[in-house]
């Protein structure tokens, strides 16, 4: 279960946020106008609930970093990292998961999983082709992808640049790994939550990708994202066989060529 706990946390950051990037995904004249820089700074706790656990329990730390930009093969990218720490007792994680995605679409270039957890400790570089649409794992030979690519981590940075609306439920195939889409997106309410003595404006969506998994068809999980143009990751509330895994914002830097803030309502009545 232990195991299952780190696979449903890195999965409600990484892959809990798809949308149909089928026209905002493509090339422009200039590089994508997007809502973050280098240097911004995401922080989560991450806790369980459920068996002989009646309240919740701290299993993790999560964080999503834009790191300076890089260039592959000779294009210009944004570099982003996402790190997941924590476990129980006899068993830790040390997760590390890294993407680069072209400035002009944020299409995912390349993606490397370094996972650490407990014995099981797999290395994955992924290097992706959207001309050849092809993708190489390590040294592996080329498997089919897609002509507007996106890595997990690319699929949150994407939602960020794509206005949402109450009622919209549309589904995409741009997963880089071709033999894993679509990706359905269902935009189901607006709500207002506290984070740290304040609330905020949010919007709830709820993906489900064609895989087993946490977003697996007929499963729950609703992840709420700011609601203003900037759609930050601000808390995900997951229903699973043996309980629920929730992520909640805890810390939030933005870059500082953007100053981005919250969208504060109003502090809570007491």
């Amino acid at each position: 279960m232990i195991r299952r706990w780190t696979r449903l946390a890195t999965t409600a950051l990484l892959l809990a946020l798809p949308v149909s990037a089928q026209e905002s995904s493509r090339p422009a004249a200039g590089p994508l106008h997007v809502p973050f820089g280098v240097g911004e700074t995401l922080e989560y706790d991450i806790k369980y609930k459920g068996g002989i656990i009646p309240k919740e329990l701290h299993v993790g730390n999560g964080s999503m970093e834009v790191m300076p930009m890089d260039t592959v093969r000779g294009r210009d990218t944004w570099h982003a990292v996402f790190r997941l720490s924590g476990g129980v007792p006899m068993y830790r994680v040390n997760d590390r998961y890294e993407v680069w995605m072209d400035i002009y679409s944020l299409s995912s270039l390349r993606y490397w999983q370094d996972i650490d957890e407990g014995s099981y400790e797999p290395k994955r570089h992924y290097e992706i082709f959207p001309d050849r649409q092809e993708y190489i794992e390590n040294d592996k030979e080329p498997r089919p992808s897609v002509a507007r690519p996106l890595a997990d981590i690319s699929f949150l940075y994407l939602l960020r640049t794509i206005p949402l609306r109450v009622g919209l439920d549309t589904a995409f195939s741009d997963f880089f790994m071709a033999e894993r889409n679509p990706v359905k997106l269902k935009v189901v309410r607006k709500d207002t939550i506290e984070i740290n003595d304040n609330r905020y404006a949010s919007i709830v969506v709820q993906p489900t990708f064609n895989s087993k998994g946490l977003f697996a068809e007929g499963g729950h999980a609703e992840v709420w994202l700011s609601d203003d143009e900037n759609h930050i990751l601000l808390q995900m509330k997951s229903k699973v066989k043996f309980g629920s895994l929730n992520v909640y914002l805890k810390s939030y830097k933005p870059s500082p060529t953007t100053n981005l803030s919250l969208p504060h309502v109003t502090k809570p009545d007491h």
